[in-house]
């Protein structure tokens, strides 16, 4: 029943307007102001059969003459965009198509309007593939015909040239299959990256961005994105190949050995570099002209373009973050870091769309990686300080292998100080290291290189345990604690470690030269000393030429023994010799003093061995051997 009335309503309306109406235009006026009024009184609702007939003539009539006139494009052999007037024509045979199809799908429910709709849409697919070709043939000419030119933004003596790849003279040129000029391009040097690739010449740019719209317009715009970024892509990729990064996977990364995987970080960092700051802008800038007005196609485009590229930077460094924590890879997981670190900004910036969100966290979390692999890094090189066993010891007590090792490493380590720095603040709230000497107010990196110096002169102690010689022992320890304090001092350690630090430990190697002396020469001083109690005559002649006699014993033995022990460096050598003349030459002196008192000894030299400078000279013979040795001062470094 609601339908009858509601047909009788639309039969009133149309015979108003069919009665008032004096003409045509007027009875289709009336029927627009019905509309405008309700709803229901809708213009395909109030058209009556004769004009439904008519209207769908009308566009059968138009897509015939449509489908006439596009198929001789679709058809042509040759490239549409070779002729401006073809082109021009094309486009607007194909606004024309995209306007039909929009006004007559609201009556769609037609069967006859449906059955011409769908011939228009079947028509507009055909359109729309031979646009594809045409855009992926304007896309390929154009960047074959374009030479790549640098735009700068002042003054800048870098460049991104692209020469003959062979040692042919300058200006002779490769001639190719169809007997076109074409230059194969190799990448030079840049000391600036500053600098904008138009890959495409501005007029082919304004093509593109025409036939962009055609095709998103009537809702080809993933076709249109997917055609630009497979032409892009490749371009892409043979610029990435040129600056010499391989194309590896993790495994192979990780299978790489070290000396080659050297090199190949070194042709990562370049090419990194110029791919974020300037292939992947110059992409950008490519897409939002070509796609000017159309957002998320850029966007989409864009993406797709330097997804592959962006995937291969980033998995290499992720091959070297998950690689081998060995100590000896610090140095270039560093620059690996730093590489990361400093183009974070230029991920932030180029992928800023939700279509490039994966690629920016991506990039974040194998940057964030690199600082764990550094911070596992320092975590092996206290494991290997700790497990180095106390073997056979060094020669002389010279400066033992490990010592020189660890220190150089930390010296060079504290070269990348900042960046150590945010690698361990990073990890401060989780930090495995413990608290060394209450530093609680001091950097993580303090505490950290507190930390291994604490392993190693534990270590170092553990070693000195080896020599049978206590006195030894101290010579040991003082070497090895003047190498670490001569490291400390002239590097950043020193800043690191603090003034009370360093105080300490050289208190500590003070304390070191104390024992020692103790050690060697107590027993010598000892025997020098005077008779406490009171002696006839002839025993104490007799002791005193006891005395001499063991003092002549020890001083021999003592002098043959560590003039084979080993103190590197001079100044220190020195302080010994300084210190040892100071307390045995005196006592000597005095003791051969009461010894020539003695009426029954005085006048028969021959007991008196050495004279004070004998024993002078003796004492200067000390700490000579193992020169030139691994542990002597020719080999410290």
């Amino acid at each position: 029943m609601a339908e009858n009335g509601e047909e009788k309503l639309l039969a009133m309306a149309r015979h108003i307007a069919k009665t008032l109406g004096h003409n045509d235009n007027m009875a289709d006026d009336i029927l627009q102001i019905f509309s405008n009024f309700d709803g229901r009184f809708s213009r395909e609702k109030l058209a009556s059969d004769d004009e439904r007939t008519r209207s769908c003539a009308a566009l059968e009539l138009s897509l015939k003459s449509l489908d006439r006139r596009i198929s001789q494009y679709v058809a042509a052999d040759h490239p549409i965009w070779s002729y401006s007037a073809d082109s021009a024509a094309f486009l607007d045979l194909i606004d024309d198509l995209i306007a039909t199809i929009r006004d007559w799908t609201p009556m769609a429910d037609d069967q006859s309007v449906g059955v011409c709709l769908a011939r228009a849409e079947y028509l507009m697919r055909q359109a729309m593939f031979r646009l594809e070709d045409e855009f992926r043939s304007l896309v390929e000419r154009g960047g074959e015909s374009r030479k790549l030119n640098r735009a700068f933004r002042g003054e800048s003596n870098g460049a991104l040239s692209f020469d003959s790849g062979d040692d042919e003279e300058e200006g002779e040129e490769e001639v190719i299959g169809d007997g076109e000029e074409h230059q194969i391009p190799t990448a030079q040097p840049i000391g600036d990256y500053d600098i904008v690739i138009d890959a495409l010449p501005s007029g082919t740019i304004n093509d593109l961005h025409e036939i962009a719209k055609r095709m998103v317009a009537a809702g080809f715009g993933k076709q249109c994105s997917h055609v630009y970024s497979s032409c892009r892509r490749e371009f892409l990729e043979e610029s990435m190949s040129r600056l010499g990064l391989q194309k590896l996977s993790i495994e192979e990364v990780q299978k790489t050995p070290w000396q080659d995987l050297e090199d190949e970080i070194e042709r990562w960092i370049k090419s990194a570099n110029v791919a974020l700051r300037i292939l992947f802008p110059s992409e950008r800038r490519l897409c939002d002209r070509i796609f000017y007005g159309l957002s998320s196609a850029a966007d989409l485009s864009f993406m797709e373009v330097c997804r592959g590229s962006t995937i291969q930077i980033l998995n290499f460094a992720d091959a070297v973050a998950i690689g081998s924590r060995s100590p000896e890879r610090l140095f270039r997981i560093l620059d690996v870091f730093e590489t990361m670190r400093d183009l974070m900004p230029e991920f932030e910036l180029v992928f800023s769309d939700h279509y490039c969100l994966f690629l920016r966290n991506e990039a974040n979390t194998i940057w964030k990686r690199l600082g764990e692999a550094i911070r596992g890094i320092f975590m092996e090189l206290e494991n290997l300080i700790s497990r180095d066993p106390p073997k056979t010891p060094v020669p002389g007590g010279g400066l033992h292998p490990i010592t020189r090792y660890v220190m150089n490493y930390l010296r060079a380590a504290c070269r990348s100080r900042q960046t150590l720095e945010q690698v361990f603040e990073d990890s401060a709230a989780v930090s495995h290291q413990p608290k060394v000497d209450d530093r609680a107010s001091s950097s993580p990196m303090s505490v950290q290189m507190a930390w291994i110096m604490e392993l190693l002169e534990s270590n170092l102690e553990t070693k000195s345990k080896i020599y049978g010689d206590s006195a030894l022992c101290c010579v040991f320890m003082m070497n090895n604690g003047r190498y670490i304090m001569q490291k400390v001092k002239d590097s950043e350690l020193g800043s690191l470690l603090g003034d009370d630090w360093i105080r300490k430990h050289t208190a500590k190697i003070r304390q070191y030269l104390v024992n020692y002396q103790r050690s060697s020469w107590n027993k010598v001083l000892g025997v020098l000393k005077p008779e406490s109690g009171s002696l006839s005559p002839s025993a104490a002649v007799k002791s005193m030429k006891e005395k001499l006699k063991l003092f002549n014993i020890y001083f021999d033995e003592i002098c043959k023994t560590q003039s084979n022990w080993v103190v590197f460096d001079d100044q220190l050598r020195d302080d010994l010799r300084i210190s040892l003349v100071k307390i045995l030459l005196p006592a000597y002196q005095s003791f051969i003093g009461r010894f020539q008192n003695v009426p029954e000894i005085g006048r028969h030299g021959k007991y008196i061995k050495y004279t004070s400078e004998d024993i002078h000279a003796k004492i200067n013979g000390l700490f000579r051997g193992g020169r030139g040795s691994a542990g002597a001062g020719g080999g410290r470094k």
